[in-house]
């Protein structure tokens, strides 16, 4: 386990056999603090050596270990905190800190603050570092800590994984021990993640950790593979996530689909910008690759023309990606549009999808080299079971799932854990999908976010606005709406480049949304030249192809009838995107309210 590359060794901690004190140092100092038994340890900060061992010294020091979002509002610490009953809050810098103080007065429970990777501005009462409290952990007799790992139960409640709360107070989803071992082990397995003994995982580790997928991938998987965990930096998300892939070299990579986007849209930018021949020899290539994988895409025999592309080309692109190495490429969280998988096998990079919650502890369908499909989220792990009810005539209906991942339920929400989970143990859980004739399942959408109009159509957003993207590179984000209205409308962003240092979106396009707007006759290459002056050029080409999306719609009620173009893209810091760049409709919905009305004054009058 280190903070970057397992290629210097100076950056690395040790691998040695631990002395047995120094082994239980972390549920000791916890122990010492004053953790009570179904008290939390609360987390934040980015992901680091130090969030992997408070979290493991949290389990066993007999706690439940609790993450916030390093994008936490004050407010939002203090409401988890609160509502977990936390006694210790691990910090990593003065920022976090800063929270924390701010809201103490308003925790009963919480006894301690440890901080890690900046030590306080000043010295305060029950405020240590990580360095300090270490030594604590001396003063524990080692039968004390027997004592209470002994006491520790397969249903006692070790993880809390904290819902967005998009629609209400964020639900604090209780994960039992078992849960977690289980959920580690049969879905390692079901995903092909290798033990340490048959072949070491290298896992660059930079999704947050207070969110199910990461945490499962690279803490709890990655502790029963064994694998070798290198930590990015906090600005990953900002940019330098390829800096560090390229440095470690992972052999097992996890993203959420935005991930996969952003990456995709990095490499059309570098081959726009590349020379004639160098562009033309990519294209030849990927057009190769893309023939072979889904002609031929469970042959290990690949044509002499594929396997000269891969080696002129494209084994160089996955070098330069630091992919190289990586045979195991996964996405969760959100769906996947087809454009963005196939262009990835078109560099010969499969990625394969996985289904789950915060309620199913992880994954409880994924997919694998051996048992996959194009556009699906795989085959249901083993020893899990699944059932489609209320299906319509395609065979859709809501996902309901059983089996050992499923949670214990909300804490102190009864009535949302009994609304989660029927009488006979199923979950059901609001998405709706089908199931082909292997069992590989596609989600189609959630019963939240579906659209009824007006006029009693049941309208799913995410096929369309993916659909929109696929049409129009330009777009960054596109979000349908309608709901209780006559017609549909979408609210459009652009691709724009990102404040390294604010992570705000900034007023220039990216190369790829300037070379989209020099095809249809534009010289823009701001927002504020599109939407300030509207530019002619390119909304002419934006309704163009929002209008091939209509005629490809299975019906009128389908039609996006009006749109507007934002005037700034969606943003984790603007509120609109969540800590894994999923889509906060609701919050879209408030903060673009005016827009959205305007679409429908007409039909007022």
């Amino acid at each position: 386990m280190g903070r970057r590359s397992p290629k210097s060794p100076s950056a690395m901690l040790s691998r040695s056999r631990p002395r047995p004190r120094r082994r239980r140092g972390v549920p000791s100092w916890i122990a010492q603090l004053g953790l009570e038994r179904a008290h939390s340890v609360a987390i934040l900060g980015f992901n680091s050596p130090e969030w992997f061992f408070s979290a493991v010294g949290t389990v066993f020091a007999g706690g439940i270990v609790t993450g916030i979002y390093t994008t936490s509002s004050p407010e939002a610490c203090q409401y988890i905190a609160h509502d977990s009953r936390a006694n210790i809050i691990v910090v990593d810098t003065q920022k976090q800190l800063e929270k924390i103080l701010k809201i103490w007065k308003n925790l009963p429970h919480l006894k301690a603050v440890v901080t890690y990777r900046e030590a306080p501005a000043r010295k305060m009462a029950r405020v240590y570092t990580m360095h300090e409290v270490m030594g604590l952990g001396d003063e524990l007799p080692e039968e004390t800590l027997d004592a209470v790992i002994s006491a520790q139960q397969p249903n006692q409640c070790c993880v809390l994984i904290y819902t967005s709360g998009t629609t209400g107070s964020p639900k604090g989803v209780m994960l039992s021990q078992d849960n977690v071992t289980w959920t580690a082990r049969h879905c390692s397995q079901a995903g092909g993640i290798q033990a340490a003994e048959v072949r070491q995982e290298v896992v660059v580790s930079y999704l947050p950790l207070s969110h199910i997928a990461a945490q499962f991938y690279d803490l709890w998987a990655g502790i029963r593979c064994g694998a070798h965990i290198c930590f990015a930096e906090p600005d990953a998300l900002q940019g330098s996530l390829a800096n560090t892939l390229r440095e470690v070299e992972p052999t097992s990579h996890l993203g959420v689909p935005r991930v996969w986007e952003k990456i995709m849209e990095r490499i059309q930018e570098v081959g726009a910008g590349s020379g004639f021949i160098r562009r033309k020899m990519l294209l030849w290539a990927m057009s190769v690759a893309l023939e072979q994988n889904v002609t031929c895409p469970s042959s290990d025999l690949k044509s002499f023309k594929a396997r000269l592309a891969d080696y002129l080309v494209l084994a160089k692109v996955r070098q330069a990606l630091g992919f190289a190495r990586c045979q195991k490429n996964f996405y969760g969280a959100a769906p996947l549009t087809t454009e963005t998988e196939k262009f990835f096998l078109g560099l010969n990079i499969h990625l394969y999808g996985g289904y789950g919650l915060s309620e199913t502890s992880g994954p409880h369908f994924i997919s694998s080299l051996s048992n996959h499909r194009p556009g699906s989220s795989g085959k249901v792990v083993p020893g899990c079971l699944v059932k489609l009810v209320n299906k319509d005539a395609e065979g859709v209906g809501e996902i309901c799932l059983w089996g050992r991942t499923i949670f214990m339920g909300y804490l102190n929400m009864e009535d949302k854990t009994s609304e989660a989970i029927d009488a006979e143990g199923w979950l059901h859980t609001g998405d709706t999908g089908r199931l082909d004739e292997d069992g590989f399942l596609f989600i189609t959408g959630r019963l939240k976010e579906i659209i009824i109009t007006a006029g009693g159509e049941n309208v799913p957003p995410v096929p369309i606005e993916n659909a929109v993207k696929m049409e129009l590179p330009i777009i960054s984000n596109a979000m349908l709406v309608g709901d209780q209205r006559k017609f549909l409308s979408m609210l459009l962003t652009l691709k724009c480049m990102l404040d390294p240092d604010a992570c705000h979106p900034t007023d220039h396009l990216t190369e790829q949304a300037v070379q989209f707007c020099r095809q249809v006759g534009s010289s823009a290459t701001t927002v504020s030249e599109i939407v300030g002056r509207r530019d002619e050029a390119v909304y002419r080409a934006i309704e163009e192809g929002i209008q091939r999306v209509n005629r490809k719609a299975a019906a009128q009620p389908y039609h996006i009838q009006k749109w507007a173009i934002l005037q700034k893209d969606f943003s984790v810091a603007g509120g609109e995107l969540g800590p894994t760049l999923k889509l906060r409709r609701f919050t879209v919905l408030d903060k673009y309210k005016d827009v959205i009305d305007s679409f429908y004054q007409e039909q007022k009058k």
